[in-house]
């Protein structure tokens, strides 16, 4: 197993070096999106306009980071954790045909997922629920945050990321994908319990 330090953006190189069981720190700007903030994105696109990011090259967390704000008025990262990655499954290959390089989130991605990341050179980091406040001591500040009318943890969240980790690289662009591997591990130890019966 590898450790890889990154630094955003990101090109294909760089993506295709990684292997499910590699660990990843990553530096520069890295924006969280759920449900929302997908739907947000696809709308702007459809309808001809300019994303409020550049994407290309780029990671998205799935997660809604608790923000709270200094006496300057400027909002700073309280803690931040990852929020379940399938519910973003239908948006896929429309988010590999941005750029997006690397989604962080807990819990993996589906088949339209593994196609995509090798389709478009994209990896899947799996960030360890339960340390959102070990997460939270990589963001260094909070740069933009967009759609706030759709609350705190809808909202798109632009952060600036040092060390920003460690992430464990559970889907890669070859095809690999670890919950696929636990789960094959599984059913074979159901059905050596099963024939033994």
């Amino acid at each position: 197993m590898t450790v890889h330090t990154l630094t955003l953006p990101v090109a294909d190189e760089e993506i295709e070096k990684l292997n499910i069981g590699d660990t990843v720190y990553l530096n520069g700007t890295v924006c969280t999106a759920r449900d929302m903030a997908h739907l947000q994105i696809r709308e702007l696109v459809q309808r001809g306009e300019a994303l409020p990011e550049n994407l290309a090259g780029s990671a998205i967390f799935h997660a809604g980071p608790v923000m709270i704000k200094d006496q300057q008025n400027h909002w700073k990262l309280h803690v931040i954790g990852p929020t379940t990655s399938i519910r973003m499954e239908p948006h896929a290959d429309f988010v590999g045909s941005l750029g997006v390089k690397l989604i962080i989130g807990k819990g993996g991605m589906g088949q339209d997922s593994l196609d995509a990341f090798k389709k478009y050179k994209q990896a899947y980091l799996q960030a360890a629920p339960g340390c959102a406040v070990v997460l939270a001591a990589g963001v260094k500040a909070v740069k933009n945050v967009y759609w706030l009318e759709n609350g705190m943890p809808e909202a798109m969240w632009v952060m600036t990321v040092e060390q920003f980790g460690p992430f464990v690289v559970t889907m890669d662009c070859k095809g690999n994908s670890r919950y696929e591997c636990i789960k094959k591990r599984a059913r074979e130890i159901m059905e050596d319990i099963t024939a033994e019966k």
